[in-house]
């Protein structure tokens, strides 16, 4: 009855089982339970040994009397406690079931006995501050996480792994996940017309943001494949342009992934812009990226760029410096810190307290940092290899 997996018999009872049911009602009052089943089990232990010490004492005399309880205690360890309760504890179900019906009676027949022993069992529990109670149901994030993982056999690895995920989303900031304002690609309405035209062509993207002078000083999003239509059909101009281009929704960049989901359905928006406190652009973040958290990576990369994360012949791998940190983790199985930093740039700047110079080379942990190539101020490329 204790062994049983509450949440198998909880779906089996909203399936109409009614020993299910009957298991879930008497889990409610463990006290109750416990105590019919002990009340009973002791009668009869008590019963047996009196019972064995006067056939023992009538056909032995004091010799019977003295060796029959200790074969009872054989008997009674081998046939009444270790192999029915193994067999029980290996299955639950099998036996919790049937047996809830005996049990259900025996309760209602050994009532005024339970009662009294559960008066006074609960007052002295009371006196030592326990309180009894019906135990809850409710798992927390990293028991979720563990039972997930236990059930590796009747899940499909794909499906583990997006449910490992969706555990992790509330952790998952927007700032983890969206693309840095250094990457962004944006239309500028301050260049000239044929610019414009011509970005909007190339673009490899489906919406862009469209600023005016500075990224800090955004006017909206603009769908590139409905401007891209009507620039065919010789009815594209700027004030066309500006008729279509959407207002951006801004999303804080400590807000959960599963917040900004949310709030993109509600709003029906496909496209945040990443803000942090000031105000200030940030990034980007679209609902396929969100999605992405779940089920991984499924759009389409843009041509040109090479993989982030490559591996050499000697173990080590190549990285770009803006990968991101949970990227590397997730797909290597590596631990590298994310409290501090997000992208490997960010690691490395982190770590030296300096502008990364090219050659430098350092220890974190159980990993070893090269710094391959700087761009600027950055890291654009970087060695990283885990020690064994």
């Amino acid at each position: 009855m204790m062994a049983v997996n509450r949440y198998r018999t909880k779906t089996r009872a909203d399936n109409g089982n009614r020993s299910a049911k009957l298991v879930l009602r008497l889990l409610e009052s463990p006290d109750r339970l416990l105590g019919t089943i002990l009340f009973g089990n002791n009668v009869a232990n008590i019963a047996a040994t009196t019972l064995t010490t006067i056939i023992g004492l009538r056909l032995y005399g004091n010799i019977g009397a003295a060796y029959a309880p200790m074969i009872l205690i054989f008997v009674v360890l081998v046939f009444a406690e270790v192999a029915p309760k193994t067999l029980a504890a290996v299955n639950p179900e099998k036996i919790a079931y049937p047996a809830a019906w005996v049990l259900a009676f025996l309760q209602v027949v050994f009532t005024p006995f339970v009662w009294l022993v559960k008066i006074f069992s609960n007052g002295l529990l009371g006196l030592l501050g326990v309180r009894v109670k019906a135990q809850t149901n409710a798992l927390s994030n990293d028991e979720l996480r563990a039972a997930v993982n236990e059930s590796s056999e009747k899940i499909n690895t794909s499906h583990q792994e997006m449910l490992i995920r969706i555990l992790e989303m509330e952790q998952v900031t927007v700032e983890d996940v969206m693309v840095p304002r250094a990457d962004m690609e944006a239309i500028d309405l301050e260049d000239e017309w044929d610019e414009i035209v011509e970005q909007l062509a190339t673009s490899h993207h489906t919406r862009v943001p469209v600023f005016k002078g500075s990224l800090d000083n955004i006017v909206g999003i603009a769908h590139i494949r409905k401007m891209f239509y009507l620039s065919q059909m010789a009815e594209f101009n700027p004030d066309t342009m500006m008729s279509m281009i959407r207002e951006p929704y801004f999303i804080p960049e400590n807000t959960s992934v599963t917040h900004a989901l949310t709030n993109l359905q509600e709003q029906r928006r496909r496209f945040g812009i990443v803000v942090d406190e000031y105000g200030d652009i940030k990034g980007l973040v679209t609902l396929e990226m969100i999605l992405e958290e779940v089920v991984g990576d499924f759009t389409t990369a843009v041509p040109g760029l090479d993989d982030e994360i490559s591996e050499e012949k000697d173990g080590s791998y190549l990285v770009r410096g803006n990968t991101y940190l949970r990227d590397i983790n997730r797909q290597l199985g590596w631990k590298l810190p994310t409290n501090n930093a997000k992208t490997v740039n960010g690691l490395i700047t982190d770590q030296l307290e300096d502008i990364p110079v090219a050659t430098t080379c350092f220890k974190l942990g159980d990993y070893t940092v090269e710094i391959v190539q700087t761009r600027d101020t950055s890291v654009h490329v970087a060695r990283l290899k885990r020690l064994s």
